[in-house]
């Protein structure tokens, strides 16, 4: 029998690991191409052979999703494997649409065969959509966990932007660790805040690899927790499966992929933001819950704002710097930057739009709809140094950062700034104490 000829269509991290999870060393596939979108300049690249295995000794070339109905047709293929998240079930079909007009099959791998079972008991975090608050639940969950002596090692859902190879596994205890990998913005929102918490966060390309390191951490290891990325489902098998979902959405926890995956295969839901989202929202994800996933646990939770200096912000025409996945592809308004500037008293905001450098254009363009915020994109040093004169620029008079990471580490901020903090606040019971006592009974730690 001839080998199916596979086209795997991704954005730099799914992609990648149902590759190594179910198509390295499958015999009767030959992948022949990636597709890349979401992630600006991966297409041109090679997933590479040090990675691809002895099935693929010159690698596998990595191509813009837009050429994929030529892909098809060029390299004969036989399945089209959707493998990237946080999108609209109108955009996966209209994917599926071109795949199957070219006469390739669309496929959609799932947990049974591709996650990957841990010796150490496995707590994942995931999203109906990005911006939910998967990282300050994170957070609060090792908090608890840590509080209780135990030594947790996260590790992320993968952002392979830079040297694939160089990032198989990534080890980040320290912060001089987030410039030995050369870690974008991205990367830094996301690893930063563990390591200022003392606790190790392990990411990369191969997950099988990348989970063996973390059980045998130097600093120990009683429990991994699984810190996904966007609003896929977990790398892992999970004993306790955590999702958040945001009333700012509604609707939304049943209308993307794979969001609703994750909703549905949640021990734990959150409903975040309930502070600040309206009643009809927080109702409507409520019932969405019960009618999707009624044997979920449900817990309330708050996001609280805090900032270094309200002084810098009040009464003051301030710019606000955001999260960039939020307001791109997780379509967001606003975020805790914009939440936090009116609380403190910011007399309004200044549109970036008018002052906007190199780069940065191209995420406007694509992203219309961001409106009067900036996006902290930083997927090279090109788009930082446009981040930073772009900042510089703006006729404001005051900055508001909102990301979760120090931006003055790695810019130069000329405008008096100051940093806004949100965690995870959890409303009544039940809650993560109750949870998590249970999770600890169970797995007999501590």
């Amino acid at each position: 029998m001839s080998k199916k000829n596979v086209i795997i269509i991704g954005a730099a991290g799914r992609d990648f690991h149902n590759f190594n999870t179910y198509y390295r060393n499958n015999q009767a596939c030959n992948v022949v191409a990636f597709t890349a979108a979401q992630i600006p300049d991966i297409e041109g690249r090679k997933y590479p052979p040090e990675l691809a295995g002895e099935l693929y000794p010159k690698g596998i070339p990595i191509y813009a999703e837009d050429d994929l109905p030529k892909l098809i047709k060029e390299l004969d293929a036989d399945d089209c494997v959707f493998s990237y998240s946080d999108v609209s079930y109108q955009h996966v079909m209209s994917v599926g649409a071109i795949v199957n007009a070219a006469g390739a099959n669309f496929v959609m791998l799932g947990p049974k065969y591709t996650q990957i079972k841990s010796t150490k008991p496995v707590i994942s975090v995931g999203a109906v959509r990005t911006g939910c608050g998967k990282s300050q639940t994170s957070r609060r969950i090792i908090e608890i966990l840590m509080e209780k002596g135990l030594k947790v090692v996260a590790i992320r859902h993968p952002m392979p932007y830079g040297d694939i190879a160089a990032q198989k596994v990534q080890r980040f205890a320290e912060l001089s660790d987030l410039e030995k990998h050369n870690c974008t913005v991205e990367e830094m929102e996301e690893y930063e805040p563990h390591v200022v918490r003392g606790n190790v966060i392990y990411a990369g390309v191969d997950y099988e690899a990348i989970v063996r390191a973390a059980e045998k951490d130097p600093k120990g290891c009683d429990v991994i927790l699984w810190d996904g990325g966007n609003n896929d489902f977990p790398f892992y098998r999970s004993d306790l499966h955590v999702t958040v979902v945001d009333p700012h959405r509604p609707g939304h926890e049943l209308t993307y992929y794979p969001g609703n995956v994750t909703l549905r295969l949640a021990d734990v839901v959150v409903i975040n933001k309930i502070d600040s989202a309206d009643a009809e929202g927080i109702e409507i994800v409520r019932r969405n819950i019960s009618k999707e996933n009624p044997r979920a646990i449900v817990i309330d939770g708050a996001s609280t704002l805090d900032m270094d200096d309200p002084s810098v912000v009040r009464g003051k025409m301030v710019l606000v710097v955001e999260d960039g996945p939020t307001l791109t592809h997780g379509e967001m308004k606003i975020g805790a930057g914009v939440v936090a500037a009116q609380k403190f008293g910011a007399a309004g905001l200044v549109d970036p739009r008018p002052y906007i450098v190199g780069r940065l254009s191209e995420t406007f363009e694509k992203y219309p709809e961001i409106g009067t915020v900036l996006p902290a994109m930083g997927y090279g040093a090109q788009q930082l140094k446009d981040l930073e004169a772009t900042i510089n620029k703006t006729e404001c008079e005051a900055v508001v950062i909102g990301t979760p990471i120090d931006l003055n580490r790695i810019i130069k901020i000329s405008k008096p700034n100051t940093r806004v903090y949100y965690n995870l606040q959890e409303i009544g019971r039940p809650n993560f104490d109750m949870v998590l006592n249970e999770f600890v009974k169970k797995h007999k730690l501590g």
